[in-house]
């Protein structure tokens, strides 16, 4: 990466922590969800950036992947994360942290494991570094605790407009010898009272573009050129297309999504619905330092 590169992943990382900061003091127990996501992202754009993708609010046993429709009713309860992306001209930070929304002892327990696993990842990831090492510092941080590391779902390598490039950063020891070479990383452990493992749940309204494809309908057209220019590659949600274009772009997202030109993805939820916690940070490599760019 060049110089401008990193100024901008830089960038991005110091707008989320600073979302973050406001995320903890703005999100209460009982507050409409659809009130938390459109408060955190209009501060993301307040501050100079874009959201990288839409605020997730997973509660409970959803691990990932769930944010708010356009009319959802759904309050804020229980365990409580919230994962933040932040982008500068696609150059991301990427950031996650849990909150215990009824003062549960387990909840609480649950956040702290997932916390231990991140510093874990945190102190062992760097230039060189074997994968498998980076995932047995974060297993056993989790199950010191008690709990279980969620096996198939892992941190991850961040390429400018790829969320998800590349390399997997694991959450267990999964005897990878892959060396991390220099590069943007997000270290993300998910703690759970559950098995370990996720399944997939119903449509989450987050998409992501595949590839750049004609559709049929006119309207249709115009939705789909304004998903490639606004978001390029990174997530977007029904929400965002609603604002934007009333009813009938939900409409026309049915029908590109129906072309086959973009994926949606599912939520993701724990096998044995056990309770999960999530913490996360970006992390900027190269051979001589390490940046941990979210860092609050």
């Amino acid at each position: 990466m060049n110089s401008e590169e990193v100024e901008k992943i830089k960038q991005a990382g110091e707008i989320a922590r600073q979302v973050v900061v406001y995320a903890k003091e703005v999100v209460k127990s009982g507050m409409l969800l659809l009130e938390v996501v459109n408060k955190i992202e209009d501060k993301i754009v307040e501050l100079g950036a874009k959201p990288a993708f839409p605020v997730n609010l997973s509660v409970n046993e959803i691990a990932a992947h769930c944010t708010p429709s356009f009319n959802d009713s759904e309050v804020a309860f229980g365990l409580l994360k919230v994962d933040i992306g932040v982008h500068i001209k696609g150059y991301v930070a990427d950031t996650a942290f849990s909150l215990d929304l009824e003062d549960s002892d387990e909840n609480k327990r649950l956040i702290e494991a997932a916390e231990a696993g991140l510093k874990a990842g945190l102190e062992k990831i760097g230039y060189g570094v074997k994968l498998g090492e980076i995932g047995k510092n974060v297993q056993e941080a989790i199950s010191s605790y008690g709990f279980s590391p969620i096996q198939n779902l892992s941190g991850h390598e961040i390429k400018q407009y790829d969320l998800h490039a590349g390399l997997n950063i694991p959450n267990y020891d999964n005897k990878s010898d892959i060396e991390l070479d220099e590069g943007l990383y997000a270290v993300e452990p998910f703690a759970t009272n559950g098995s370990g493992k996720v399944r997939d749940g119903k449509p989450s309204g987050i998409y992501h573009l595949i590839k750049e494809s004609n559709v049929r309908d006119n309207f249709a057209r115009e939705v789909l050129k304004f998903i490639v220019e606004e978001y390029d590659s990174l997530p977007f949600c029904s929400r965002w297309i609603y604002k934007k274009f009333g009813s009938r772009g939900l409409l026309a997202l049915r029908q590109i999504e129906q072309a086959g030109v973009l994926h949606q993805y599912p939520q993701l939820v724990e096998v044995n619905r056990g309770k999960v916690a999530q913490a996360e940070h970006s992390v900027l490599i190269t051979k001589e330092v390490k940046i941990v760019t979210t860092n609050v």
